[in-house]
Formats: C-alpha cells, sequence, structure tokens
C-alpha cells in the first residue's frame, strides 16, 4: 500500500474566460485517513474533486492517485478513486442493482468478482433492488450514489457534500458505512462539506481552501488549538449588579443567566479572569471554560486570506 492516498503538487485549473480557480494547489492525503477538504462557496472545492475523478482536465500541475500518476496512468489512477458527487445524476429507468451491475461494467468489474446484492444491503436499499430509481426518494438515490462509487472497490472514496439537506437518520446510516469502510477496510475516505461540526467530529486531517488556494492543512487537533480564543462561562449565585471588566475581557450575559467571559489566552490568564469576576462582587456557583471550535478555525483563516 502507499504512503499517501493522494499526492498533489501545483494543481492549476484556469477556465475559458480567465477564471482561476485552482492556484498552485499542494496536497497530500495520506492512506487510510478520513481527510476534510472544507471552503466557502466557489473555493475550488469541486473543482480539485472533478480532476481527480478525471472529469475536469487541469491547466498544469501533477496528481498521483495510490501511486498512479493520473497523466501515464489515466485507467489505473481512475480505477482507485470512487466518487459520490453531489448531484443526483441518476438513470431514472435503471433499478438500482442494473445502475451497480452497469456502473462495474464500465469500470470493467468481472461478473464473479461484482458485490452488488452486498453493496445494496450495506447502504440498505434491498429492498428496493428491482424498483426504477426514478421512484426513489431523494434519501435513497444519495444511498445509490454512494453504492455507485463502490462498486469497482476503490481504495479511495471522494465525498462531495454527501449528507446536504438529507435527514438526520440518513445522516447517520451514511457515517456509520464511512466508518466502517474506513476502519475494517482500510479505505482512505475525503469528504467535503458545508457542516463544520461533522468534519470536526468524523475527520482525522482538514485542508482548507479559499479563491483556489490552500490556506490551511493540519491535524483536526492542530486546527482547532490555533485559536487562543477561550470564554469563560460563570453561573453566578445571584444577577450581578455590575459585569466584570478588564483589560482584554468581553464579557455578555447569556439568556440562562450564565456570564460569558470572552479573552485571548495568550494575552490574558484564566487567573486574572476570576480576579475581576470576584472584583465585580460575583460570588461563584459553577465555571468551565468553551474552547474554539472548527467553524471559528475556519472563520478566522478565510476571513484573513480574503483581506
Amino acid at each position: 500500500m502507499t504512503q499517501d492516498a493522494i499526492r498533489i503538487s501545483n494543481l492549476q485549473k484556469t477556465y475559458e474566460g480567465g477564471k482561476q480557480a485552482l492556484k498552485g494547489v499542494d496536497l497530500t492525503v495520506p492512506a487510510g485517513s478520513i481527510f476534510g477538504l472544507l471552503g466557502p462557496n466557489g473555493a475550488g472545492k469541486s473543482t480539485l474533486i472533478n480532476i481527480l475523478a478525471g472529469l475536469v482536465l487541469k491547466s498544469a500541475g501533477e496528481v498521483e492517485i495510490w501511486g498512479w500518476q493520473q497523466d501515464k496512468n489515466p485507467r489505473q489512477s481512475r480505477a482507485a478513486i470512487g466518487v459520490m458527487p453531489q448531484e443526483l445524476n441518476l438513470d431514472p429507468f435503471f433499478s438500482p442493482f442494473g445502475a451497480l451491475e452497469v456502473q462495474a461494467g464500465l469500470y470493467g468489474v468481472p461478473k464473479d468478482q461484482r458485490r452488488s446484492e452486498e453493496i445494496l444491503e450495506m447502504v440498505g436499499l434491498t429492498d428496493k433492488r428491482d424498483a426504477y430509481a426514478r421512484t426513489l426518494s431523494g434519501g435513497m438515490r444519495r444511498r445509490l450514489l454512494l453504492a455507485k462509487a463502490l462498486v469497482h472497490h476503490p481504495q479511495i472514496l471522494v465525498l462531495d457534500e454527501p449528507t446536504a439537506g438529507v435527514d438526520i437518520e440518513l445522516r447517520q446510516m451514511l457515517w456509520r458505512n464511512i466508518r466502517k469502510l474506513n476502519q475494517e477496510r482500510g479505505m482512505t475516505i475525503i469528504l467535503t462539506t458545508h457542516y463544520l461540526e461533522e468534519a470536526e467530529e468524523m475527520c482525522d486531517e482538514i485542508a482548507i481552501i479559499d479563491q483556489g488556494a490552500m490556506v490551511a492543512r493540519d491535524s483536526t487537533a492542530n486546527l482547532l488549538g490555533q485559536l487562543d480564543a477561550k470564554t469563560m462561562l460563570i453561573t453566578p449565585e445571584h444577577v450581578p449588579e455590575t459585569l466584570p471588566a478588564g483589560p482584554g475581557l468581553a464579557v455578555e450575559t447569556r439568556r440562562d443567566g450564565t456570564i460569558a467571559v470572552n479573552y485571548n489566552a495568550k494575552q490574558t490568564r484564566a487567573e486574572d479572569v476570576l480576579t475581576a469576576v470576584h472584583a465585580a462582587g460575583i460570588r461563584i456557583r459553577d465555571v468551565r471554560t468553551e474552547q474554539a471550535d472548527l467553524q471559528d478555525v475556519f472563520l478566522s483563516l478565510t476571513q484573513s486570506h480574503s483581506g
């Protein structure tokens, strides 16, 4: 097995009319990881994924998929990756089983190596095996898109906004399957999502792309540790007459009566915050702190890059 599932070097894409969607992106995705690719709308995520899938031709740069260089070995590199697209692009006249068999045939999977029944069971479509795709609900169509991406036994699975607009039950089913594929089969998962809490929970590592350029790439834990902003939450014994005050403190009272003191951990010690609370005559019933979440990191990086 190759150490890196994906290696991208100086990847560029300029569309007709001069719009530069990718501006020299460098990226490696470790084999066996669940990797998040995040960015605002128009950042270049879909262009990057479509280049990996062989659907869009790059303007410059190098792409290597599972050890195969895309330019020199297009068939092998394409066979190593399965893509679940965001759009519901299904033939309405195929049944789920028929759609999987056709997809497997397009990839040259011999009949004795096809696992269409097994894949349908995994995504919960066994009872819809012979129904026309046009009769499936939106959630079932998303399941079928995932199934189609798996028919040729890819080492890498790319999920483009897989849970956008789906209900909680389907979202949980998708993530159970993704974790199972990753943990039991060692499949590398690349995820794009607008749900930052989803990326925070699922992904080992995250890359953030903005305006066609990579603005961050690190482990999820390290990205969350980049921000020094902290919030100390004080539950007072009684409604205070005055609020804490001091240099570097931003104080607000929440609806439940909790006093939220925002501060920069590098500039202000937690001890100083508590001193300001006591100086305001506030008796503390409970105290806890809030860390930054991925949304804070995302906004900080994309806003600073835009500026």
